[in-house]
């Protein structure tokens, strides 16, 4: 019986050079061309969102001192994790291009392999022992390059392009909605802030209410009744109050989320000032609905990615086409006790698919049914373009006829008040004329407020359904610039 043992020893190296290297570029500049991180200037493809040019550093941005809206939108849009998982997005897409593209350049693959060999034998004679080693060394070099595949690497270019144009799309979509939520979330602090200032003013108005009660009571004037009742709203006041305190503390919570920060950050606002809407706004909405389609980057989005399903479609078709390639080949081969060796091949093969088993078929199928679903995708979106649009238009005008409606309403609510505690206070008036009173003026304090913050709010919604929200839209909202701003802190 014979037995044979052999060690090998190989090692092997591939990589993929660009065509400039492979043409014969100097030692230099393909190690120049190694370092690059990006040989296909896919960076150059990446359009940024600009809703930050030209704004202070994130570095230098502090979420301490007193902020603006802006304040609260840059820091937004610096630390929130969305914006970074858009951005990431877009990159490897990018990366992604590059991949496509670098289908059109050469592959070149190196092997180099050394190896020590000897042979034992064991066959129960005097013969028996170990035969003489031998070492065999070889390298070898193989480009491919296609040449043609009937628009296959093409349509797996524009694929790839298209989809980074949805990426960069999405991100802008995303860069909006950060903005819509961070500006949502300071007017709703404002609005808490304004509300449990009013219901401080409510609790002290009860407070007095109940005094005057309880003072013609004691003096023999009003029944228990009437001080009982008064003190009753007096406590509802109170819990009002309480309410009010912790919805500014969720508020506030919200905001600090919003802004990529933990819940419990202490955060100091600027005042934000009553400023009022126009006597009138008067747009035509079919022609917003146009603009909103021609801006809306969730609809760029959309249509990037039926035009990225379209060229899949393409690539589907090609896939089952046949391909010419160039191949060129050449090798050493050194063996001990044999001369050395060396073999170079040159050729072009022509690939033809002729049968796979229908999957060509039904890959084309499965490209024509998703581009399908896209456009689909597409169209509900364009839909959706112009009900967001539509909505936010009702809700503007809405909130422009409040804001005015409710200084009507607390004005007079706050003389109603005034005039029946009078009446109370004199013995012309009843307890329950004085309660209802300070009811009504309550009620109008919180409409003020509710009527304030919607018609922020709807101004910055109806440029985000525009696609238009900006910081040239949020430098016109109250409370965009720290110029003369002061602390908002709750009222004593």
């Amino acid at each position: 019986m014979g037995i044979s043992l052999r060690t090998t020893r190989k090692i092997s190296i591939s990589a993929l050079i660009t065509a400039l290297a492979i043409l014969g570029a100097t030692p230099g500049t393909r190690a120049a061309g190694y370092q690059m991180a990006d040989p296909f200037g896919t960076a150059a493809l990446m359009t940024s969102s600009s809703e930050r040019q030209d704004r202070r550093p994130c570095s230098i941005l502090s979420s301490t001192g007193v902020l603006s809206l802006t304040d609260v939108v840059d820091i937004s849009l610096c630390n929130n994790p969305q914006t970074r998982q858009a951005w990431a997005n877009v990159l490897a897409q990018a990366a992604q291009v590059g991949v496509a593209q670098s289908a059109y350049l050469p592959s070149l693959n190196a092997t180099a392999s050394a190896s020590h060999n000897w042979t034992d034998t064991d066959n129960g004679s005097l013969a028996a022992g170990r035969a003489a080693p031998s070492n065999e060394r070889s390298a070898d070099a193989v480009l491919s390059y296609l040449l043609y595949d009937f628009g296959a690497r093409g349509a797996a270019v524009r694929n790839a392009r298209q989809l980074l144009v949805a990426a960069a799309a999405t991100q802008d979509n995303t860069v909006q909605a950060v903005i819509l939520a961070a500006v949502q979330a300071f007017y709703q602090v404002q609005a808490t802030l304004a509300a449990l200032d009013a219901a401080m003013q409510s609790e002290r108005s009860s407070l007095e209410g109940f005094k005057a009660a309880d003072a013609r009571y004691k003096a023999g004037v009003a029944t228990p009744a009437d001080s009982l009742q008064a003190q009753t709203a007096y406590s509802q006041a109170v819990l009002n109050r309480v309410q009010a305190e912790g919805a500014l503390k969720n508020a506030q919570g919200t905001l600090a989320n919003a802004m990529g920060l933990d819940a419990d950050k202490p955060l100091t606002l600027a005042v934000v000032p009553e400023l009022e809407p126009p006597k009138a706004f008067e747009r035509d909405v079919v022609a917003l609905v146009e603009e909103a389609r021609q801006r809306r980057p969730d609809l760029a989005a959309a249509q990037a990615q039926l035009d990225a399903a379209q060229a899949n479609i393409d690539a589907a078709r090609a896939a089952g086409k046949p391909a010419v390639s160039l191949s060129a080949s050449t090798g050493y081969l050194n063996q001990s006790g044999f001369p050395s060796s060396h073999a170079t091949t040159l050729g072009i093969s022509v690939s033809v698919p002729l049968f796979s088993g229908f999957a060509s078929t039904y890959r084309i199928r499965a490209a024509e049914a998703q581009a399908e679903a896209t456009g689909a995708q597409f169209d509900r979106v364009r839909l959706q373009v112009a009900l967001d649009v539509w909505q936010a238009y009702q809700n503007l005008h809405t909130a422009m006829q409040s804001v005015r409606t409710t200084a009507d309403l607390l004005a007079s609510a706050e003389q109603s008040q005034r005039v029946a505690l009078g009446r109370y206070k004199a013995g012309a008036g009843t307890v329950v004329e004085l309660l209802a009173a300070e009811s009504a003026l309550a009620s109008a304090r919180q409409q003020r407020v509710q009527s304030l913050f919607n018609w922020n709010v709807s101004r910055v919604t109806l440029g985000q359904a525009m696609g238009t929200l900006d910081y040239g839209l949020l430098e016109t909202m109250p409370g965009a610039a720290d110029a003369n701003s002061t602390e908002g802190t709750p009222p004593p």
